[in-house]
């Protein structure tokens, strides 16, 4: 591999509790040498859709709100589908977090929502990568993956709280999965090198 993984972190962020967590996939990305380009989708124009059909890798992220992700990631969703004729994304990789006020609230669907979305594109999966933490008497609330989920990375702050108390431990697990994603686009692109795929 001649060139570092290029991934978009593609997002919907109503208050900025999700934008946080997007910041720290990049960071996560970033810190393992991957090109990152943040890409929030409520305002897609072509330049952003250029973006993603160049990435490697589409981390998809947002607010879990009545049971699914975000209307304005559901109209993303639903516009890629001129990508999804073409098979445009085909074999990148892809990967998601979402964030909501409950502690549960829903967030298992939103996360299976962005591996359908994926798997429709025939993107291939990366998943969180981690043993559920704080679910032992001896564990901490500070640990990665506090709230047990494994589809990808997942968030909660009470809803009458402000981007300043996203807790630490769930930022850390989205920089976690964003380390994990530039990891796996690399031995992909290697991979493809080292067979003469391109």
């Amino acid at each position: 591999m001649d060139r570092s993984p290029r991934i978009s972190v593609a997002y919907h962020s109503r208050r900025g509790h999700t934008r946080l967590l997007a910041e720290a996939v990049r960071s996560g990305a970033e810190a393992e040498g991957s090109d990152v380009t943040m890409v929030p989708v409520e305002d897609m124009r072509e330049t952003d859709w250029e973006t993603l059909d160049a990435s490697d890798a589409i981390v998809f992220g947002a607010p879990t709100l009545m049971g699914s992700a975000s209307g304005a990631f559901h109209a993303f969703a639903e516009a890629t589908s001129v990508r999804w004729s073409t098979q445009s994304w085909k074999d990148k990789i892809g990967a998601g977090f979402t964030h909501s006020s409950c502690k549960a609230g829903d967030k298992h669907i939103t996360l299976g929502y962005f591996s359908t979305l994926a798997a429709q594109h025939q993107m291939h999966w990366v998943n969180l990568g981690l043993a559920p933490g704080w679910h032992l008497s001896h564990e901490s609330e500070d640990d990665l993956n506090r709230l047990g989920y494994f589809n990808g990375a997942a968030a909660t702050t009470m809803g009458d709280l402000g981007t300043d108390s996203v807790h630490k431990a769930d930022i850390a697990t989205a920089e976690h999965l964003g380390g994990r994603v530039a990891r796996h686009t690399a031995v992909v692109l290697a991979g493809r090198a080292a067979l003469g795929m391109g």
